[in-house]
């Protein structure tokens, strides 16, 4: 693996994606690659047909995204929803409760630490 890699909107390949807990992700580093154990990283794709409802999910390691394409909403810790759009990215801690709802198809690069 290299010790650096580029990507831009561009990078993901479909043919790459692979079934996610909701929606499909292609991997760009996964957990444990070059001795990192914690960290991993990916694009995540979603539609609305996929998440036809908000959905929850707690945290499992800090993690930050960054929306290449789509809308969602997403509710940290039960404040008010931020709105993530095209260039919108959000940080979220381990163990924190987040509530998503995808408006239009999203194209998400995520990073895990």
């Amino acid at each position: 693996m290299a010790d650096q890699t580029e990507f831009s909107a561009g990078s993901y390949d479909e043919s790459a994606l692979e079934p996610f807990e909701v929606g499909r992700v292609q991997w760009v580093r996964r957990f444990g690659e070059g001795g990192r154990v914690t960290s991993a990283a990916g694009f995540w794709v979603v539609s609305p047909e996929d998440a036809p409802e908000p959905f929850t999910v707690v945290g499992e390691a800090d993690e930050s995204i960054f929306i290449f394409q789509g809308r969602l909403s997403l509710e940290i810790d039960g404040n008010p929803a931020l709105e993530l759009g095209p260039g919108a990215g959000a940080t979220l801690n381990e163990g924190v409760s987040t509530r998503w709802t995808i408006h239009e198809p999203v194209v998400e690069f995520f990073v895990y630490s």
